[in-house]
């Protein structure tokens, strides 16, 4: 079994869910606010409610967890081996970690039903909750609480390019539409600061971060904004160097990946699920890979308020069709 999918047959899995979207949307749904036509929300928290027909909940034997698509998932699947022997023993079933290669492929994967619980990054949060059915309930985090990343304008260290405004008329590489700080934010914050993507500069989608900060380091492209958590982990591993950037600006504090289940988990599978993540002591090797000693509790109505709120800012929607729209960029 495989959930190593291409975006376009992702979105493919998707044209033919919604096709049959109306056949198993719920009877009767009092709210549903931007969810797929699939899920209800009357309770108003934003994220698709757990079925009420017992017809319609899930108990699988086998848990399918992914993380999510950046960098070589070799190395993620090594950082969390011991995290699915731990959440195999604690809810009593058999946890496979499976590779994804897209957001995408992510997405589709647990909207069909292949995938149950899921790291999501920032951005593609918004579209796994409306079309996927995802619910957001965890996030690493340490005894201050959670940890999170920033969006990071990166150059060469050798270049001349001193400010952003020096950006002008460049090819920068933006990672995916999807994406939070690879896309979403620069467009929501930086035409206050002086550039627009797309206007002031060419924006070249490069897929994920590492092809981004890789990218910039040979000059294929002049810059490249990324998440700090993913610069800093290369940066460790050695991939790349400490001084082979100039930081031409950072942001404010965004939430890094959120743990989402199916919202058709059965009821008692999904508090299984949360009180083995939330009893978890994070080993060493784990933390420093992924940052954060422990997994927190969040709520996707509070805590990404921010993220949806750039999103919308720079013109971003989470409906299908403008998730459709949005891969067909790449």
């Amino acid at each position: 079994m495989t959930l190593q999918f291409s975006a376009r047959s992702a979105l493919a899995g998707l044209a033919l869910l919604a096709a049959s979207g109306a056949t198993f949307a719920q009877e009767a749904c009092a709210n549903r606010g931007d969810l797929d036509t699939q899920f209800c929300d009357a309770n108003k928290d934003l994220v698709a409610d757990t079925p009420t027909d017992p017809k319609k909940l899930r108990d699988p034997s086998t848990l399918v967890f992914a993380f999510t698509p950046v960098e070589d998932p070799s190395i993620y699947e090594k950082l969390f081996r011991p995290f699915m022997g731990h959440l195999s023993q604690c809810v009593g079933k058999k946890v496979v970690f499976f590779p994804v290669q897209s957001n995408a492929a992510q997405i589709e994967a647990m909207r069909s039903g292949r995938l149950h619980i899921a790291a999501f990054s920032p951005g593609p949060v918004n579209f796994a909750v409306n079309l996927a059915g995802a619910v957001p309930f965890a996030i690493r985090g340490n005894e201050h609480g959670p940890v999170g990343m920033y969006l990071k304008m990166i150059v060469q260290k050798g270049s001349s390019y001193q400010k952003l405004e020096d950006l002008k008329g460049k090819r920068i590489a933006h990672t995916s539409p999807s994406s939070n700080s690879g896309n979403l934010a620069p467009r929501a914050l930086f035409p206050k600061l002086g550039i627009t993507p797309d206007k002031d500069y060419k924006v070249v989608y490069s897929g994920k971060h590492d092809q981004s900060i890789l990218g910039v380091k040979t000059g294929d492209y002049d810059a490249a904004p990324v998440a700090s958590d993913v610069l800093e982990h290369m940066t460790e591993r050695g991939v790349v160097g400490k001084d082979d950037f100039r930081v031409l600006y950072t942001s404010e504090m965004f939430p890094t990946d959120a743990y989402a289940f199916a919202y058709n988990l059965t009821p008692a599978l999904q508090e299984k699920i949360k009180g083995c993540f939330f009893n978890y002591k994070v080993p060493a090797e784990m933390a420093k890979g992924l940052g954060g000693d422990r997994f927190l509790p969040i709520t996707y109505q509070k805590d990404w308020e921010l993220v949806r709120t750039v999103a919308q800012s720079s013109g971003e929607s989470f409906t299908r069709e403008a998730f459709d729209k949005a891969a067909q960029k790449k």
